[in-house]
């Protein structure tokens, strides 16, 4: 069975970067009836944080990206990292180093100044450390005994063939001076123990798969299949950040995007299917393979989100919409009036300020009373107001007749009357179409309204 994993570290925010990960590696577990598998990669104890821990599950949560098993967190395997490092020690694939920091740094130095790469020189590996004494005082750290020839080669699920020189590679501290896993380590022993079959992540792990394939080897395991899945960047080139606009999961949802909306846009950033821009979910899952991933960085345009939210806004279901805007209105709005602005939102909180107009208090600028409501519309407000009050059955067909009457009667196009009527009441010179939003709006508020400035 196919068993997929997402391991986000919890330094922060789930991000755009993240969220695509989770989503592709999800929608594996999903098309082929496997196993997706939720782990916390908390082992930075100086940058981990609850709050987090917490902002990436309300992130999976909000997403609906459902995990199978966990969140397993990798503080709560100490001791299971620290039996496979005992065995390993015991068995020769791991062993102790006792190089100062201040050894190491002169180490890195004379390389760089003799223009090689800077490497561990393998001073105490066991075939090397023969006869010597451990230091007093120094604690060691473990290191992985990598094979000294030789290349680690690997198929990428995304990228092709990828091949790496042993020779490249040093050896690896597995365990901190306090005993501490480090992180290429934990990564390795979480996906032995929970039979990951797929790894899918950020190809910025790319130089870690060699070392975490050497360690797999050395412990007798069984290589998962690795598809390294390209960097997200900015409309300018470079890697997406903070100053090109939200970057969190949970900021869109509070910038008034639906789920499925961004939940499509990730699925297209990176991956395609044909021609298709709007898909659902389900339609993804059943079409989403590793093959179609491309191999070259996405670039991430927030006008093509936009336009997507939108799409979604304008087709989903209007109870539901009515829902999500009742928190960001104070109150929650009819089905009808959500339906009739919703063509122009490209957001809900578009769609919430819109439908202020009916279910906020409204007040007009100055400015636009004083170009709109002038002296010769008001005898025709005037009219309308009394043509309105005399509404036994306040409706759309109703407010229409009384507003045609009032037309005809002054002469008037209907821009001249309809402008100053959009200021009065909903403080604004453009709406949606004018009669039915009235008749929504109420008698009372609508009659009012124009009163108040006649």
């Amino acid at each position: 069975m196919i068993r997929t994993r997402f391991a986000p570290s919890p330094t922060g925010f789930l991000h755009i970067g993240g969220a695509r990960t989770a989503l592709y590696s999800w929608a594996y577990a999903r098309r082929h009836g496997g196993t997706f598998i939720l782990r916390v990669e908390d082992t930075d104890l100086e940058r981990s944080t609850e709050a987090s821990v917490q902002a990436i599950l309300d992130g999976m949560a909000w997403l609906n990206l459902d995990y199978d098993e966990g969140p397993f967190y990798q503080m709560q395997r100490m001791d299971r990292y620290r039996e496979v490092i005992a065995q390993m020690l015991k068995e020769g694939t791991a062993y102790h180093c006792y190089a100062s920091k201040e050894e190491l740094d002169e180490l890195r130095e004379a390389q760089r100044e003799r223009g090689e790469k800077p490497r561990y020189d393998g001073r105490w590996r066991p075939e090397n450390a023969q006869g010597k004494t451990p230091p007093e005082g120094v604690p060691p750290v473990v290191r992985f005994k990598n094979p000294l020839d030789g290349d680690v080669s690997f198929d990428d699920l995304v990228k092709g063939p990828i091949t790496f020189s042993n020779t490249e590679l040093d050896d690896l501290v597995i365990a901190r001076p306090d005993g501490t896993p480090t992180y290429n380590f934990c990564v390795v022993v979480d996906d032995w123990d929970m039979n990951i079959t797929h790894v899918i992540r950020g190809d910025d792990h790319v130089n870690n798969t060699p070392r975490q394939i050497n360690i797999l080897k050395a412990l007798g395991a069984t290589l998962p299949q690795y598809a390294h899945v390209p960097m997200i960047l900015g409309a300018d080139g470079e890697r997406l950040s903070k100053r090109h606009g939200a970057v969190s999961v949970m900021q869109y949802a509070e910038d008034g995007y639906l789920p499925e909306a961004l939940i499509n846009y990730l699925a297209r950033l990176g991956w395609s299917h044909g021609d298709d821009e709007i898909f659902s979910v389900p339609q993804f899952v059943e079409w989403f393979d590793l093959d179609h991933i491309s191999r070259s960085a996405a670039q991430f345009n927030p006008e093509k989100l936009l336009w997507l939210n939108q799409q979604y806004i304008k087709s989903a279901d209007v109870e539901r919409l009515a829902g999500l805007l009742a928190p960001r209105l104070g109150t929650q709005p009819a089905t009808e009036t959500v339906a009739m602005f919703r063509e122009r939102a490209g957001t809900l909180n578009e769609l919430a300020d819109q439908l202020g107009l009916l279910y906020r208090d409204i007040e007009p600028a100055p400015e636009l009373l004083a170009q709109h409501v002038t002296a010769d519309i008001k005898p025709a407000l005037q009219a309308l107001a009394e043509a309105y009050a005399a509404i036994e059955k306040w409706n759309t067909e109703s407010v229409t007749g009384a507003f045609d009457r009032v037309l005809k009667a002054h002469a008037l196009k209907m821009p001249k009357l309809a402008i100053p009527l959009r200021v009065c009441v909903f403080g604004t010179t453009q709406t949606p179409a004018i009669h039915p939003l009235v008749a929504l709006a109420g008698k009372d508020r609508v009659i009012g309204a124009l009163r108040r400035f006649l």
